[in-house]
């Protein structure tokens, strides 16, 4: 469902003519908004299977700091994995790193740990490996990528709709004050339990994530 679509299904429900464009006036624009809104709380629910990606390192010898091209500052670290020596890195903190770096001489190696050092001037993180790399290694970062705000009209959305379209509806109706019987509690209750069904199913593709140990 492209953004103009759900800006559509969201002014029907509110019974507003329907728009060719998210810009075309005033209110489609106030809509557009309340979609952003919804689709980032709804993005922020869950790790949605339909946001997870790789992004991928080539590393180059004896170069610590890299940087995850298309991270932005909505990511979440799945795990990482040195592909090329076939392990999971394990995650250290900046303070461990300052002391590996800048306390003591870092050797060169094999890369086993990882830590988030800054962003660069396009929003993307950047990332330390220690050992310093003695040669080309793949690390593989498995992430959770939350999407930017839509501005086209034509932008796709990948989470589930439903709770995306109910959460706008129940944001224009507080905003308008009136939905011709529907009260805006009724509605957000109602975007609550579509949104709770929609992470039930998802969450159906990775058990495991749901399983707690003692």
């Amino acid at each position: 469902m492209t953004y103009l679509q759900l800006v559509n299904s969201v002014l029907r429900r509110l019974r507003e003519d329907e728009v060719s464009s998210v810009a075309q006036n005033s209110y489609s624009k106030l809509i557009g908004e309340f979609v952003n809104d919804s689709k980032r709380t709804v993005e922020d629910a869950y790790d949605w299977t339909a946001l997870r990606n790789t992004l991928t390192v080539t590393t180059q010898s004896t170069a610590f700091n890299y940087t995850l091209i298309g991270s932005g500052n909505r990511m979440k670290i799945l795990d990482v994995a040195n592909d090329t020596s076939n392990f999971f890195m394990q995650y250290r903190t900046s303070h461990w790193m300052n002391n590996a770096f800048l306390i003591d001489d870092a050797p060169t190696g094999v890369p086993q740990f990882y830590s988030f050092n800054g962003v660069d001037g396009n929003g993307d993180n950047g990332v330390d490996l220690y050992p310093k790399p003695d040669g080309v290694y793949q690390v593989r970062f498995n992430v959770v990528l939350r999407t930017a705000d839509f501005t086209e009209d034509d932008t796709k959305v990948f989470v589930p709709t439903s709770p995306v379209i109910q959460l706008a509806t129940a944001l224009g109706a507080r905003e308008r004050g009136e939905t011709g019987g529907t009260s805006a509690a009724e509605l957000f209750a109602l975007a609550d339990r579509t949104l709770a069904d929609a992470i039930a199913f998802d969450a159906a593709q990775h058990p495991e994530e749901t399983i707690w140990y003692s």
